[in-house]
């Protein structure tokens, strides 16, 4: 059954009424979509953020007269008929759809992200996470994320005890334990992030090592490393909450970092600790230090 699918670009329009225009005129989804990968990591409590370019995807039923859908959504917009692009599309199972294209994932030497519908890789020493991509933030493709791994693989000293800051999905989290960290405690302001966090724990044995919190008052001031994968602003705004669960002889890691963004992230953390550069990828820096012991 081929569904009609009408796009056009929002162009500042307000994505809110949009979206009940769309609704109006018959549509059975909505969708924003980046045009020209604009990155949005981790937004602030209560802030909805779009992309300075943003694209309105809208999906019909089959039948529905794609001359007549795009007249009414050209009204109901306020835009041109001839800026709505119009295509059919063949119906799927689109809930694994997405699957296809999310392959196992090697970051460093033994650490693994491999999806629930591949085979495990080879090796006795491996360190297997099993995770799909969710509504959470956190699968080891963005550029950020693998420079967490990567760091992981490489540093983390097995019986460690760990924070993870904007848990997301909880990659890092489940990584740190497949590595062989002790205790793993975790926090995100978003409470879809806690559910897939749970769920993932649970799904790779991990849920006794794994400590949520819905506080992070309530986060230890003992751990051994710090990981924070959000974005520059709000990590500079973090870096007073991150003095006080830093122990002496601890370390951070930092990402979701531009490279241009580097300097501001070193000098809001330098009071307290030296951050150096461990990696970069594709235009994102990783930082990470160890706090002076005494």
């Amino acid at each position: 059954m081929p569904y009609l699918s009408l796009s056009v670009d929002l162009e500042g329009r307000d994505p809110a009424a949009a979206e009940d225009a769309c609704f109006e005129a018959g549509a059975l989804s909505v969708t924003l979509t980046d045009a020209v990968d604009d990155a949005i990591l981790e937004p602030k409590p209560g802030e909805f953020r779009l992309w300075p370019k943003t694209v309105l995807d809208v999906l019909f039923a089959d039948g529905t007269d794609a001359t007549s859908a795009v007249s009414q959504l050209a009204s109901l917009l306020n835009v041109s008929r001839e800026l709505i692009r119009v295509k059919h599309i063949e119906d799927k199972v689109w809930e694994r759809e997405w699957l296809k294209d999310f392959h196992a994932m090697r970051f460093g030497r033994r650490l693994w992200i491999v999806p629930w519908h591949e085979d495990l890789p080879a090796g006795d020493d491996n360190a297997i996470v099993r995770l799909d991509p969710g509504l959470a933030f956190g699968t080891g493709t963005h550029p950020s994320t693998a420079l967490c791994l990567e760091w992981l693989d490489a540093n983390l000293a097995p019986g460690s005890t760990v924070i993870d800051y904007g848990c997301g999905s909880g990659v890092l989290a489940l990584a740190a334990a497949k590595l062989g960290a002790e205790r793993i405690d975790c926090y995100d302001i978003d409470p879809q992030a806690a559910i897939a966090t749970r769920d993932n724990a649970a799904a790779n044995d991990c849920t006794e090592r794994l400590r949520l919190h819905d506080d992070p008052e309530l986060l230890p001031c003992n751990s051994a490393v710090l990981l924070a994968n959000i974005i520059s602003g709000i990590l500079c705004d973090l870096a007073p909450r991150f003095e006080t669960l830093l122990r002496p002889g601890a370390q951070l890691v930092l990402a979701g970092i531009l490279d241009e963004q580097v300097d501001s992230v070193i000098d809001a953390y330098a009071p307290f600790i030296a951050l150096r550069p461990f990696g970069g990828r594709d235009g994102w820096t990783g930082l990470a230090g160890t706090r002076a012991p005494g």
